[in-house]
């Protein structure tokens, strides 16, 4: 089995570095799926992972926007963590858990585990409670070839409130990613790169280039790039120079490619495929206008 780090970068290596959201936000599932409803739901999220396959190799879909519909949006989720993965797209939980003990670890098998209920290849976690808190999961990880995604300097304007205070002579981010040092080294992969990503936030670039000082061997998940105003250019300013491309993560983006214009008002699937389709496409092309890739096989033409 392949580190996760590895895949990870030979799928943006090879398509780009798009990660798509999957976020079904209450009320914005069209009816040509079923709607707000946890049948809606996994029909809808299959329906854009048959979009992605081909233009970009990862998906990340958003645990709570399932969560809220109870039990049967949890099977949802499920359903999509499953076909994507049938399809051959890299899934990263966004499920931001942390917590002590016990409790870690049963989140920690529930999304990296051999027999996860919610198959992934990695998952979002909430390293504030203290190292030891994020054990669980990296030795999930490392037991199965799975990734660990730590929030270290996140995109929402509320991130400066306690990550950006001065620890120090250093702001806590940057602590942070300190005390993860050793992690980062145990989960380093066959490309060099470690298995434990780092979340860089878009809407702060300069902060991206401190991480990538600081965690030169880190993988960065980069959200806040499309719908929440950052460009191709800030979203990748922690990527570093590969040769004839950029590399160092992937840039998420889920409401400009979940809910652009042209599918809220089309009449059937073939109108909701092509705008989907379009949009994803749209946004691939922006970042791989800077990043370029490595090792296109072929055209980011998808189903």
């Amino acid at each position: 089995m392949s580190d996760f780090a590895s895949r990870l970068i030979t799928a943006a290596r090879t398509l780009g570095p798009l990660c798509v959201g999957i976020d079904p936000h209450a009320g914005r599932v069209p009816a040509l799926f079923g709607g707000d409803t946890p049948d809606g739901l996994a029909r809808w999220g299959e329906a854009i992972i048959a979009q992605v396959v081909g233009r970009a190799g990862i998906i990340k879909p958003q645990v709570g926007l399932f969560e809220r519909l109870g039990p049967d949006g949890m099977r949802a989720l499920q359903i999509v963590c499953e076909a994507a993965r049938n399809a051959g797209l890299i899934v990263i939980a966004d499920a931001k858990r942390g917590d002590i003990g016990s409790t870690a670890e049963g989140y920690a098998q529930a999304y990296l585990g051999k027999a996860a209920p919610f198959p992934c290849d990695a998952v979002t976690v909430n390293p504030y409670m203290g190292i030891d808190t994020l054990e669980p999961f990296l030795s999930a990880a490392e037991s199965n070839g799975k990734g660990v995604v730590v929030l270290t300097r996140t995109s929402n304007p509320g991130s400066a409130d306690f990550q950006m205070q001065d620890m120090g002579g250093a702001p806590l981010y940057a602590r942070v990613v300190e005390a993860l040092q050793p992690a980062i080294q145990r989960l380093e992969g066959a490309d060099g790169w470690s298995s434990l990503m780092l979340v860089a936030g878009a809407t702060g670039p300069d902060e991206a280039r401190k991480l990538r000082q600081l965690a030169p061997k880190c993988l960065f998940l980069v959200p806040g790039y499309g719908a929440q105003g950052s460009g191709a250019q800030d979203a990748l300013a922690g990527f570093v120079r590969r040769g004839n491309h950029l590399e160092g993560g992937v840039v998420n983006t889920s409401r400009s490619v979940n809910f652009p214009d042209g599918a809220a008002s089309a009449g059937n699937l073939a109108e909701w495929k092509s705008a989907i389709a379009q949009a994803i496409d749209a946004a691939q092309a922006d970042l791989t206008a800077l990043s370029g890739v490595a090792e296109r096989s072929g055209t980011l033409a998808g189903n």
